[in-house]
């Protein structure tokens, strides 16, 4: 953000509050040693020397591991033996036993592969266990259920490995047409006509032909199905076609619906079914029949991913009256929602209605979101924040830190194993109550893994914990205070929203990378480094030099600060850093001179709005974090900074459990 009047206060807290993690685990001294054994086991050259100085080390197992893995088909069942028996109950014995399973149905060992078979989750296993069964004389009942349980599996493409059952079950008889139409049916509801087709191949001829058809049709739509029988599957997989042509060209979907609608007797889920793709695919990108496509959707067929975008829609056009009423539309489950519970005051506000805008201002302002950010702004309420802060004792803090797991993920992550690691981690929390779970997110922490408060905290197993969201300090830590301290004076930016943009972008993890090849804290990609660094003179040496921590800032900061440059407002910069210039300057010109909050949820990309209104969040918290006050978030996207900062206040509704 520019010329910020009280930016010097906000450097010093946060070199007051930002430190280094604080490591609660004591330093490894082998940890130099462990490494190098990894990467010597990795390449195939561990020395036994180099192995046996760390055979008392936590990792060892994984050392072990790492050697094994590289010629599965070379251990002897001596050696798996005895590896699965010193290991038993750990992480690694359940990695193990599967690299080994899979190299016995290799080398087809059956007898050896049912002794040391324990039930897994991968197909493949399950597939190779059902031949081994079949190779040693088992296929009994239950052999010809599990197999069937495997086939029901497949709406999608099934491991090779599965394909020899499935003839033995075929030339048993168990697998009647009824079942092949069964997996043929959930291929087509996937667009999976690969699939459809081999599930056919056991069919009578004339039921394998019309199965093909319905294959080819949903491959490309093609005038025979006019003359399909007019039965429900008949229906179903007109509107699967029909529906995936809509996806890439509605115009022609929408044409040529009524034919196949008139033809098969099309009732109004299949019709919905397509009439719902035809509007979505059209309103996402605003088309000019946007508003017509979405009417013409039965109301039955609306999820709540269509409500949102018939509100969206309506915004788009400054229809206001027109988006409160697609508001009031959405179920009650929906619209409770802080995001659709604002807007519906924004659109009543712009309606006239001002008593009713002012009591759901009230009512959001409650919520600490951007859009109940964005309320309490709308009725000058303090930001509503009920922090929880756990006062565990110590001793309970250290029993999690010695869970032998516990210190097998903190080492693994330390030595940038993060998929050993998690598994390790997943395995220790499987066994902890709530309370040692979240102590176990701290001590993740202290060490420097910050992602696990997000990934770990809020639910289990499904099961909400809506407490856990108010764990702040843990949600939102506070990392290279140096280095996001000197950057964001350097390019006069409010550090909170450096904080933010790491916090929104990597967790604060400077190994992160992203599919599209973003790397570090801040997620820059190669590319954008190499021109900011040229552009600033800083050190850089090629995309390795973006997981050094102060170079990724260095460079990170320096592009928020052309972006705002370029964009005149921060949360359009915002927009820019996370999608790019060509979208952002679509989607201004498309929509000149909407208000902020407006334009940010009319972004047609769902992670660019997404991205926009999480960051300009996460601001205001490092900004409670860093000042236990704030810059209102509607200043702060506007750039106007020298706005009266807000309060913080916890309702006595909302106080969280001590």
């Amino acid at each position: 953000m520019v010329r910020i009047p009280h930016f010097i206060v906000l450097v010093a807290a946060l070199g007051a509050a930002i430190t280094s993690p604080a490591h609660a685990q004591a330093t490894d001294p082998q940890r130099l040693q462990v490494a190098a054994a990894l990467e010597a086991a990795d390449a195939g050259r561990l020395d036994p020397a180099q192995s046996a100085a760390l055979v008392r080390h936590p990792l060892y197992g994984w050392i072990e591991f790492a050697a094994l893995r590289r010629d599965p088909d070379t251990i002897t069942t001596t050696q798996a033996q005895d590896f699965l028996r010193r290991y038993d109950g750990q992480v690694v014995a359940s990695q193990f036993r599967s690299l080994w399973l899979a190299a016995l149905a290799r080398r087809q060992d059956w007898p050896t592969f049912l002794a040391a078979w324990k039930p897994t989750d991968s197909l493949a296993l399950q597939c190779a266990q059902l031949a081994a069964r079949q190779a040693t004389g088992r296929t009994d009942a239950s052999w010809t259920e599990q197999a069937q349980a495997v086939w029901r599996k497949g709406a999608k493409s099934l491991p090779d490995g599965c394909d020899p059952v499935f003839t033995v079950l075929a030339s048993q008889g168990g697998l009647p047409p009824a079942l092949r139409w069964e997996r043929i049916e959930a291929a087509a509801a996937e667009r999976q006509t690969g699939v459809m087709r081999g599930a056919a191949r056991g069919l009578p001829a004339d039921e394998a032909a019309l199965a093909n058809d319905y294959a080819a049709f949903i491959d490309t739509v093609h005038a025979r199905a006019l003359t399909w029988p007019k039965t429900d599957r008949s229906r179903r997989m007109a509107a699967y076609g029909l529906a995936k042509l809509a996806q890439n060209d509605p115009d022609t979907a929408e044409r040529l619906l009524p034919q196949y609608a008139d033809a098969l007797g099309l009732g109004e889920a299949e019709r919905g079914q397509v009439l719902y793709q035809i509007a979505l695919w059209t309103v996402a990108s605003y088309g000019p029949d946007s508003a017509r496509r979405l009417g013409n959707v039965p109301e039955s067929a609306y999820d709540e991913r269509l409500h949102e975008w018939r509100v969206r829609e309506a915004l788009s056009r400054g229809d206001w009256p027109a988006a409160l009423a697609a508001l009031r539309k959405m179920p009650a489950s929906q619209l409770s929602d802080s995001r659709w519970r604002y807007f519906e005051a924004r659109m009543a506000e712009k309606t006239g209605d001002s008593a009713t805008a002012q009591r759901l201002f009230r009512e959001t302002a409650g919520s600490p979101t951007f859009h109940g950010f964005l309320a309490a702004d709308r009725v000058n309420q303090p930001y509503a924040l009920c922090a929880w802060i756990p006062n565990d004792p110590a001793t309970a803090k250290q029993a999690v830190a010695r869970d032998p797991a516990i210190v097998r993920a903190m080492a693994l992550w330390q030595l940038e194993r993060p998929g050993w690691a998690t598994a390790e981690w997943n395995d220790a929390l499987s066994r902890f109550d709530d309370t040692q779970r979240r102590i176990a997110v701290e001590v993740a922490r202290d060490n420097g893994w910050f992602d696990r408060a997000v990934f770990s905290l809020g639910s289990v197993r499904g099961e909400s914990r809506p407490d856990e969201q108010r764990l702040y300090e843990l949600r939102f830590p506070l990392h290279h205070g140096d280095t996001i301290r000197r950057e964001a004076a350097r390019h006069a930016i409010d550090p909170a929203w450096v904080a933010a943009e790491i916090r929104a972008e990597s967790i604060f993890n400077p190994k992160a990378r992203s599919g599209a090849n973003a790397m570090g804290l801040m997620q820059v990609l190669p590319g954008t480094g190499a021109g900011v660094a040229q552009r600033l003179g800083i050190p850089y040496a090629g995309a390795s030099s973006l997981y050094d921590s102060d170079t990724n800032i260095a460079i990170g900061t320096a592009y928020l600060r052309e972006m705002e440059d370029k964009y005149g407002v921060p949360y359009i910069a915002i927009a820019a850093y996370n999608a790019g210039p060509a979208p952002t300057a679509r989607w201004q010109s498309q929509r000149p001179g909407f208000d902020p909050d407006i334009w940010i949820e009319t972004i047609s990309y769902k992670e660019t709005r997404e991205y926009v209104a999480r960051v300009l969040a996460f601001s205001v918290l490092y900004d409670w974090r860093l000042n236990g006050n704030a810059l209102p978030v509607t200043d702060r996207m506007m750039g106007r900074v020298q706005a009266k900062r807000k309060a913080f206040t916890c309702p006595t509704a909302q106080m969280p459990k001590s």
